[in-house]
């Protein structure tokens, strides 16, 4: 009975954190782009899964970076939504829920904008205002190199080189889009998808980490039982 409750034991702890982890590091509004060369056009993806302390979200406001001229808000069934201008430019853009969206359940939003053409290299942020039921959460934080994540980090992108102007297919360099025969651009992985993904492989190495927590209390188990089945 001790050797199988070890096991059981093992095994459990080690399920526990592979499920456990992964959910806690995906507890952030993130954002997508289906492209980030300078000057081309784009659409971010923001997803969140969670609210506010588990109060339902009801609302999310966009702020725009100012070097963003016009944004196109991608219509929602659950959503109503508003561009709120400020002079010629539009400085956020409100998604408000016709029903509340519970902590726990997923959720998109998409943005569709042109990335400004001289701002290769940069890091765009769109801070993300979650209003809950109960209580609000400003996703605004900006990371600085060499320091930890921020609790709240603003959702982010890395614009990357302008697509050349030569026709071809695939990739001319890391970080760089090239034309297809078609027209349309095709994006490397670059930088900034790697940071918008870090999260995942975060999740991936603690999923890891916690199931090698698992196979030692399997091993411990059959230590334990190994003297007793030489006697």
């Amino acid at each position: 009975m001790r050797i199988a409750r070890l096991t059981v034991a093992g095994l459990a702890g080690g399920a526990l954190l592979a499920l456990a982890m992964p959910l806690a590091a995906s507890a952030h509004v993130t954002v997508t782009p289906s492209g980030t060369a300078a000057g081309s056009s784009t659409v971010l993806t923001f997803a969140f899964s969670h609210g506010c302390d588990d109060s339902p979200t009801t609302a999310l406001t966009f702020d725009i970076p100012e070097s963003i001229a016009t944004v196109s808000p991608t219509l929602h069934p659950n959503w109503t939504i508003e561009k709120i201008a400020d002079g010629d430019r539009t400085a956020q853009v409100v998604y408000t829920a016709i029903t509340p969206v519970e902590d726990g359940y997923r959720d998109t939003i998409e943005l569709s904008m042109r990335l400004p053409e001289d701002a290769a290299g940069e890091t765009l942020a769109f801070p993300v205002l979650q209003t809950c039921d109960e209580g609000e959460t400003a996703w605004s934080e900006l990371s600085e190199d060499g320091e930890d994540e921020p609790e709240h980090p603003a959702p982010a992108i890395l614009v990357t080189a302008a697509a050349g102007d030569a026709p071809g297919h695939g990739v001319a360099s890391d970080g760089e889009a090239s034309t297809g025969s078609a027209g349309h651009e095709t994006t490397t992985v670059s930088d900034a998808a790697a940071t918008a993904g870090s999260e995942d492989v975060i999740a991936r190495v603690l999923g890891i980490g916690a199931l090698v927590v698992g196979v030692v209390g399997i091993v411990l188990a059959l230590a334990a039982r190994r003297p007793r089945a030489d006697a």
